[in-house]
């Protein structure tokens, strides 16, 4: 037997085993190092959102804060009898709204994606043609462009207003749009007409809107402003909603005011705004006791029971949108201490900071936190899947999606709402 062959295969798999025990040890090491980090670094998030809400208690993402004239104004309408869609606090909540936003015309609907839908409907968006949007946003844009049979096609965002991106919005039309002989803008690679856009300014942050206006006046596409997450929030002194033919504003349960559910549907063409109204109360001819109907309507109109929670959240918008901003302005502190980005309102805009929201390095830290975070009773939530990343939207047009990509797998959203 051949010993110094032996001695010679012990020391191989001897140095072998060392090797690998040494790597492991040198993984488990780093491991130890990170799991640390991590566990310091959610530690030190959750600590911060504590001390701002004062509570060991759960601490939810956005909760809705009743604090003025709710109660009262609901049991006036029990005892009115006036509860469905006609009523006092239906005719109060539109003209409220339109004080705040400063538009001209606007009409109360069921919720935020039925005033999209027939926001879409009114400026001519019909089956089979598109309608270019964000991907980087709540599934409601998209469904409402679904409802009409157009199909979305998705641009990227910009990182610092997490809007629709007037640069790609640019390169996104030089390369596929054409104006053809009838006016109108079409897709050169799929030849059906762009027949509207949507932009959405996510959080309650503006995107550069007056860009986008500028670029769909030029190429003759109706702009849509997505205003769902943006009441109180404006741009270069205008309140979002004003640069387009039509916004659509949401006041779900989660938004900065809320009518339980809830929209409005915005418009500073008063002659659009009027048979916005007719529509969505089934295109109902005024008559004193006939039912004669002169077009497709729909059954649409916001209930006054649903409007008179909405005129006693809107009554206190100002009050609620400055104290988000004190917390904003807070928690940006706290995590400049930190070493952690908070992101905060774009250039020229003031944000109602409806949802705030930390960046992280990557999404395996990202995934941490919320994993953390959560099972120690604060509510956080990632932005939304991308919509080209869902099975309906999957086969839609779309550029690259950089900028989304990115904000979708690092950015999560932190309690927003001083309660």
């Amino acid at each position: 037997m051949d010993t110094n062959h032996l001695k010679d295969a012990f020391i191989i798999n001897y140095s072998f085993r060392y090797s690998l025990v040494y790597l492991l040890c040198i993984f488990l090491h780093f491991s130890i190092i990170y799991i640390s980090r991590m566990s310091n670094l959610t530690s030190g998030i959750v600590q911060i959102i504590r001390e701002n809400f004062a509570t060991n208690d759960f601490i939810p993402l956005h909760p809705p804060v009743f604090s003025g004239n709710e109660e009262k104004y609901v049991l006036e309408t029990i005892k009115s009898t006036f509860v469905s869609s006609v009523g006092a606090f239906v005719d109060q909540s539109e003209q409220l709204t339109s004080q705040i936003t400063g538009i001209q015309k606007s009409i109360a609907v069921v919720n935020g994606t039925a005033a999209l839908h027939i926001g879409l409907r009114e400026v001519g968006v019909t089956f089979n043609t598109e309608v270019i949007t964000q991907s980087l946003s709540f599934v409601a844009t998209s469904n409402a462009i679904s409802y009409l049979g157009a199909s979305p096609v998705f641009v990227d965002v910009d990182l610092d207003t997490l809007g629709l991106s007037p640069v790609k919005l640019s390169m996104f039309i030089e390369e596929f749009v054409e104006i053809r002989e009838d006016g109108y803008p079409y897709n050169k690679k799929t030849s059906r007409r762009i027949s509207a856009c949507v932009p959405m300014h996510t959080f309650g942050f503006p995107c550069k809107i007056d860009e986008i206006s500028k670029i769909c006046q030029k190429y003759n596409i109706p702009l849509v402003e997505d205003c769902a997450e943006s009441l109180g929030s404006s741009f270069k002194g205008t309140h979002t909603g004003n640069w387009g033919k039509l916004s659509a504003f949401s006041f779900n349960g989660n938004k900065i005011a809320t009518a339980g559910g809830g929209g409005m549907i915005c418009s500073n063409d008063v002659e659009m705004g009027k048979h916005l109204k007719h529509i969505t109360t089934t295109a109902k001819v005024p008559h004193p006791f006939e039912y004669v109907h002169d077009e497709i309507g729909f059954n649409y109109r916001m209930p006054n029971l649903n409007a008179a929670l909405l005129c006693a959240q809107l009554e206190n918008i100002y009050e609620r949108i400055r104290l988000k901003r004190i917390l904003a302005k807070q928690y940006a502190q706290q995590f400049k201490d930190k070493n952690i980005k908070f992101i905060q309102e774009p250039e020229h805009s003031t944000s109602n900071y409806w949802l705030m929201a930390i960046q992280f390095e990557n999404q395996q830290q990202r995934d941490e936190f919320l994993i953390n975070s959560n099972a120690q009773s604060v509510q956080t939530r990632p932005i939304w899947k991308l919509m080209t990343e869902l099975t309906m939207f999957a086969d839609c047009q779309a550029d690259d999606q950089t900028n989304s990509t990115l904000l979708a797998s690092t950015v999560v959203n932190i309690p927003s709402n001083p309660f």
